[in-house]
């Protein structure tokens, strides 16, 4: 009869690295901290923005271009757009890098899905942050 000292049950180690890590840094805690305090800022900003946009003073009804156009006339306001669209895409994008390095079995296509990750990252940031920056209330038709 064996015992267990006789069976070396090899079990998979979830999580674990499938190749030895090249180099030591502190990027995995870094990433993790970023992604809490990252949470607790966009949680003040999206309520706060939902407040005011969809509660307050009538709610939905009374956005329109001139809504847009006044509020982004102060830059508190396109600041806290900016915040929100950058906190939201880095925080977003750094959870589903977690969820690719989690799931992906082949490096090929980790690498590929990291690398759609990233272009559509900077694609949207860059796209939102012109819009904000380069917004013109007085445009006439």
């Amino acid at each position: 009869m064996a015992t267990t000292t006789d069976q070396q049950l090899v079990l998979a180690r979830p999580r674990a690295p499938r190749r030895p890590a090249a180099r030591r840094n502190n990027f995995e805690l870094y990433s993790w901290m970023f992604m809490r305090i990252s949470g607790m800022a966009l949680v003040i900003l999206v309520l706060g923005h939902l407040l005011i946009m969809n509660i307050l003073d009538g709610g939905v009804h009374r956005i329109n271009w001139g809504f847009v156009a006044g509020r982004w006339a102060s830059p508190f306001w396109r600041l806290w757009d900016l915040l929100m669209l950058w906190l939201a895409q880095l925080h977003g994008g750094n959870g589903l890098r977690t969820v690719i390095n989690d799931y992906a079995r082949k490096d090929a296509t980790r690498f590929w899905l990291k690398m759609a990750l990233y272009v559509s990252m900077v694609l949207i940031v860059s796209l939102g942050t012109l819009v904000i920056f380069t917004f013109d209330p007085n445009i006439t038709n």
